[in-house]
C-alpha cells in the first residue's frame, strides 16, 4: 500500500510510530530488549538513566503494541512484542550507512 492511498487518520498513525523512534532512549531500550526478556532494573542500567524515566518510555512503547509487560512478584519484565520493529530500524540504519559512505567519498574519506 502507498502512502497516496492512505486516509489522513493513517498517515497520523504512522506519522506517530516514527516519533515514538525519534528518542534514542527508546532505541536503545529497544536495542537491549533486542537481546531478550528484561527486567526494569537491567534495561535502566543499560541506558543508563533513572527508573521512572524508563518507566516512562516503557510504558509509551507497551501502549503502542511494541513490547509486552509481564510482572513477577515485584520485578516487571519487558519483551517484545512486534518483532517488525527491528525491520524498520534496519531499514532506516542501512539507508543512513550507505548516505554516511557515499559522504565520506565525496569528502575524501
Amino acid at each position: 500500500m502507498t502512502a497516496k492511498n492512505l486516509s489522513l487518520d493513517a498517515l497520523s498513525l504512522i506519522a506517530g510510530r516514527f516519533k515514538l523512534l525519534s528518542e534514542p532512549i527508546r532505541l536503545q531500550i529497544l536495542h537491549k530488549l533486542q537481546e531478550g526478556e528484561t527486567s526494569v532494573n537491567e534495561l535502566t542500567e543499560a541506558v543508563s538513566t533513572s527508573q521512572p524515566n524508563v518507566s516512562k518510555h516503557l510504558k509509551m512503547l507497551q501502549a503502542e503494541g511494541i513490547l509486552r509487560r509481564e510482572q513477577r512478584g515485584n520485578t516487571v519484565y519487558y519483551s517484545i512484542a512486534d518483532d517488525s520493529i527491528f525491520t524498520l530500524c534496519e531499514l532506516v540504519c542501512d539507508s543512513l550507512e550507505s548516505r554516511l559512505k557515499t559522504q565520506a567519498e565525496i569528502f575524501g574519506g
